[in-house]
């Protein structure tokens, strides 16, 4: 019988980034679901926070050379790839010189959300999808963790649903307490269009693409969810009572590794 596959999408993880609940968790909970006989991949940005000499990280040419046209321009796509030895796992990096070669993750050092966001977001969704393209990995469960991957559910619904690699991929999206309070830019539900999604499929951003009704799309597009925090945004921890989708709870960190794995589980027999 072949392993269950098992990718994962995650805005932050450490030691790549400082600690926080999502990082240790993009850290973690990988290795672990790959102790429990799984097969993993493992992908996130690759900030220009990160030091690469530090953490070894280098290029894999073999994947990289793509570009991608984010509102009518022609974006390379650089993938990089590191190992953490002790988990005898590796972390693939989405990058690109324009939208990850700044010294800051989300915001800058005031404190100021980049008003790229919206960019960096498609570009770095559409970056691990081409890529696990690439790698020729048929995914049984999908993975995304924080805001940042809010578009991978929708991508994979709606755009890749097709493809033989994604066709019977069972999504999986995170719920963090990483909510952001400016809204992104309003051309951003026409820059993230690619073929496959109409403008119904986008009518929960409509005009107003912030934190909640990005999470919402996720949301609809997605199989199941994971409360990733304990405390999540009180208009989507309603809105998860409203539409009936598989949830898992937040678990304590002695705990959610197994109760993540038996989730995975209970999603592919659905």
């Amino acid at each position: 019988m072949e392993k269950t596959k098992v990718l994962f999408i995650s805005q932050e993880i450490t030691p790549y980034l400082p600690e926080t609940e999502m990082s240790r968790t993009g850290r973690y909970l990988p290795q672990g679901i790959q102790e429990r006989g799984k097969e993993i991949r493992t992908f996130m940005p690759r900030y220009g926070s990160i030091n690469e000499r530090r953490n070894q990280l280098h290029e894999v040419i073999r994947l990289s050379g793509m570009n991608l046209i984010i509102d009518d321009t022609d974006r390379p796509l650089i993938i990089k790839v590191a190992s953490i030895q002790s988990a005898r796992m590796q972390v693939y990096f989405i990058d690109n010189e324009d939208y990850f070669h700044r010294k800051y993750t989300l915001k800058d050092e005031n404190g100021e959300f980049f008003s790229d966001n919206d960019e960096r977001a498609i570009f770095f969704a559409r970056g691990v999808l081409e890529t696990v393209k690439k790698l020729r990995w048929n995914p049984d469960i999908v993975h995304c963790h924080g805001w940042f991957t809010s578009l991978v559910p929708l991508y994979l619904k709606k755009s890749y649903n097709e493809d033989p690699l994604f066709t019977n991929s069972k999504v999986v999206y995170s719920i963090y307490n990483d909510e952001f309070d400016k809204p992104l830019r309003k051309e951003f539900k026409d820059k993230l269009k690619i073929e496959g999604i109409t403008n119904k499929d986008i009518k929960k951003i409509k005009d107003n693409p912030d934190f909640v009704n990005l999470s919402k799309l996720a949301i609809d597009h997605s199989d199941a969810v994971v409360k990733g925090s304990e405390q999540i945004n009180s208009d989507l921890d309603s809105y998860l009572g409203e539409i009936k989708k598989p949830t898992l709870d937040h678990q304590p960190e002695d705990k959610y590794i197994d109760a993540y794995s038996e989730f995975y589980d209970q999603i592919l027999t659905q």
